[in-house]
């Protein structure tokens, strides 16, 4: 499973540039684009990218977002590149327990529900469960309850030394991909509250869970990294795939993801189907 933070998706705004043209340069930099490749991707010149980024030039909204688009801003940061240049945001923040979200909400139950008995969850941006099958309560059997205490976070339940990780198998490779995934998320979101989780596990102690037979370089037809934990006296093998949602107009959709634990090999299935019947 890939797996209280300051507020959800804030950024500690001493710590970045302010203004339309700082933000906006200080994204194309993490992006590794010149204004001259912008430029080129968003139908514009390079003389007007460095107008707008050295505030000789208040683009308009919609090249703003054209340009944020063309970038790969996040949803949340497009709200702010536009206040910075004095427009209104753009995208809404709807709670998800808003009755406007009733049928995402729905959505999101039937296909945890459908993916049975397989684990299945929803994050949000911190990694927060928002929602889970009970394939993925069955992997939490038994673990204390400060952990299942809400609201419950994937990271922490995964790496924590009472969580799941002394029955990961394999779990100085799996906590080196989850570590990998958050780091790469924060140098692409500038999310303090991202990096308030990724301080926390990062620093719990990782205890020597002994040889896998997968450690051991075992012949198995892994064809990704499995997540290998034990269950029950069984260890069960998985291969996880996240899920997000095209075009989201907001900011709460865009920051939900589907992670589902697809079974890596037959025995982990059969488990699971009689297990879960």
């Amino acid at each position: 499973m890939t797996t209280a933070a300051p507020a959800k998706g804030k950024n500690n705004t001493a710590e970045h540039a302010t203004g339309v043209g700082p933000l906006l340069r200080s994204w194309r930099e993490r992006r590794r684009v010149s204004q001259l490749e912008l430029a080129l991707r968003a139908d514009s010149s390079a003389r007007h990218i460095s107008f707008v980024e050295t505030g000789r030039s208040r683009p308009s909204e919609e090249f703003l977002l054209r340009l944020a688009d063309h970038l790969d801003v996040p949803v949340r940061e497009r709200n702010s590149l536009l206040l910075a240049a004095g427009y209104a945001p753009r995208f809404r923040e709807t709670p998800l327990d808003d009755p406007a979200m009733g049928t995402l909400r729905e959505g999101l139950e039937q296909l945890l529900a459908g993916y049975e008995p397989y684990p299945a969850l929803v994050v949000d941006a911190t990694y927060d469960v928002v929602a889970a099958n009970r394939g993925i309560s069955m992997l939490l059997d038994g673990l204390p309850g400060h952990l299942l205490a809400p609201p419950l976070n994937a990271m922490r339940l995964t790496l924590h030394p009472e969580g799941l990780a002394p029955r990961i198998r394999n779990l100085r490779e799996w906590r080196g991909h989850l570590l990998h995934q958050m780091e790469r998320q924060i140098a692409l979101q500038r999310s303090d509250a991202l990096r308030a989780v990724y301080e926390e596990v990062a620093a719990y102690p990782v205890a020597d869970p002994g040889v896998d037979a997968f450690e051991a370089g075992a012949e198995v037809p892994y064809f990704a990294l499995p997540l290998r934990i034990e269950h029950d006296g069984h260890v069960l093998s998985f291969i996880s795939s996240i899920s997000t949602f095209n075009t989201p107009m907001d900011v709460t959709v865009a920051e939900l993801a589907i992670e589902t634990l697809l079974p890596a090999d037959p025995a982990t299935s059969k488990y699971l189907q009689a297990h879960m019947s």
